[in-house]
């Protein structure tokens, strides 16, 4: 069947992304809109638009009945989630279906068998595939969570047992921690997924994280496009991600290729997915789990091996087989994605909500910005805090951590802090561009930025008042003094912060 017109049951730049992929193909899009999104990016850029209700996720995006009645409603065919809200959601996957409409993401049963972790672990255990010890079940009580607990040994992880992004994760170190902890994980889960469920995981030192793209079509074709380094986190949410990884070599990356594809095959999996790992410091290779939708790191495997994926999404949806072999799949170069946030990285890592009113992305060769943002529109306080994603490639590793640095330099957000001037420190760090790394690099190296950020604090406020008042059309307060020096002139240049130092 050929798709016509596909509703995005999602927001942001995601939507942004599908609704540009439809559009190449000839495809009608269709967005949908919470109170609070009324003026976003994806809503001015879709073919249609239709509001779904309030500003809570809860009453909106997260609404089974309400999406499926407007798509039906706007005469669409299809219906693609996105990544996080119902994106992983088998009974969203099930309404669809059920409503005569197709679902972009992999059948019910595979969404049942993968989207839930817990399924999953025990798919990986019947295939013979390492895998962090845990348990098999979501924990129904506290009790049973206690119990379990006191096998599996402290430190552990909570995690959720529906959806990804790092929402309902916890690190529990002591068994005084667990019950907090465990409030405090369902608590974000329902929220962010619909359902509470969460299940323990040992804890793995210094891991890092390392995933797998599979594509698999409805007729028994499955390939993997390689990996992705996502091990530059904050509290389990991805800042930096890269492929390929320069922890993994051919050997490995056969291994977890092959066991990815096994894995889906298994779950008699459809459309993209994501089989994820972590990697001990000794090379010891663990399933962790399968995210079963398109990864907001989809950019940098697109960038490496030429796929759009979400074009091969649509592709699948509707039916098509993959029409290449593993062999065809060849990767080129390296690619590096920064998440841009709106969140205080030197304040907390507070959200920053409010209006952007100047906004300026790099452009240049292989520079790619997705984003879901525009000079003028508001930053809500109801959503996920992700602005953009700013992608580059290179011929190699080393080319494009210099093209990154290039770029986020050039990036300008005015209006609401963001997690740009944290991206360009990590990018120059000695280890990240040697590849010395893990999940708790940030955290290792947090305390000596925000020292730095504070000494630059001052010319920081210089350049921002001169710049207000050179937009406002005020003559100087002062002679300007020569260029040689001159700290508040500097500021405005890429890399002048290097050059104060």
């Amino acid at each position: 069947m050929k798709l016509a017109k596909v509703l995005i049951a999602n927001r942001g730049e995601i939507a942004v992304r599908v609704i540009r992929a439809c559009r190449e193909q000839g495809i009608t899009a269709v967005a949908v809109f919470s109170e609070a999104d009324r003026e976003a990016l994806h809503v001015l850029l879709a073919d249609e638009a239709y509001p779904i209700g309030p500003a809570p996720a809860t009453e909106s995006y997260l609404c089974i009945d309400r999406l499926v009645a407007t798509a039906k409603a706007a005469g669409a065919d299809a219906v693609h989630p996105g990544y996080g809200f119902l994106a992983e959601n088998a009974a969203f996957a099930e309404a669809c279906a059920a409503a005569g409409l197709v679902f972009v993401g992999p059948p019910p049963a595979a969404l049942r068998a993968m989207g839930d972790k817990t399924a999953a672990r025990r798919i990986a255990r019947e295939l013979g595939v390492p895998m962090v010890p845990g348990t098999l079940e979501p924990v129904a009580s506290d009790a049973a969570a206690r119990d379990a607990a006191a096998t599996i040994g402290y430190p552990l992880m909570i995690k959720a047992a529906l959806g990804g992004g790092g929402k309902g994760m916890r690190l529990v170190r002591a068994a005084e921690e667990l019950p907090g902890a465990l409030r405090a994980a369902r608590s974000e889960a329902a929220g962010a997924f619909g359902d509470a469920a969460v299940y323990l995981e040992r804890y793995v030192p210094e891991p890092r994280h390392v995933e797998v793209q599979v594509l698999a079509d409805a007729h028994g074709g499955v390939v993997h496009l390689g990996e992705r380094e996502c091990s530059i986190q904050r509290r389990h949410q991805k800042l930096v991600e890269e492929s390929p990884s320069p922890f993994v070599d051919a050997a490995m990356r056969a291994r977890i290729g092959e066991a990815a594809c096994r894995i889906a095959r298994a779950a008699g999996y459809v459309n993209a997915g994501t089989v994820e790992f972590l990697v001990d410091p000794d090379r010891n290779v663990y399933f962790l789990e399968m995210n079963t939708r398109l990864q907001v790191e989809h950019p940098v495997t697109e960038m490496v091996t030429g796929i759009d994926l979400v074009r091969e999404q649509l592709r699948l949806a509707a039916g098509e087989p993959l029409g290449y072999t593993q062999a065809d799949v060849v990767a080129r170069g390296a690619a590096i994605e920064c998440r841009i946030n709106a969140e205080d990285p030197f304040g907390g890592w507070l959200p920053s909500p409010g209006t952007i009113t100047g906004l300026r992305a790099p452009t240049g060769p292989w520079v790619r910005d997705d984003s879901g943002a525009y000079e003028g529109c508001t930053v809500s306080r109801f959503y996920d805090t992700l602005l953009a994603k700013l992608i580059v490639w290179g011929p190699d590793r080393e080319a494009a951590i210099a093209r990154m640095a290039r770029a986020l330099a050039e990036y300008r957000v005015v209006g609401v802090r963001t997690t740009i001037p944290i991206l360009r420190q990590v990018i120059a760090h000695p280890d990240f561009r040697a590849g010395r790394f893990s999940t708790h690099f940030l955290d290792r190296i947090l305390p000596g930025l925000a020292a730095a950020r504070g000494r630059l604090r001052s010319v920081a406020i210089i350049a921002a008042v001169l710049a207000e008042s050179e937009r406002l059309g005020h003559r100087p307060l002062a002679p300007a003094p020569p260029a040689a020096g001159d700290a508040w002139r500097m500021a405005f240049r890429p890399g002048a912060e290097r050059g104060r130092r």
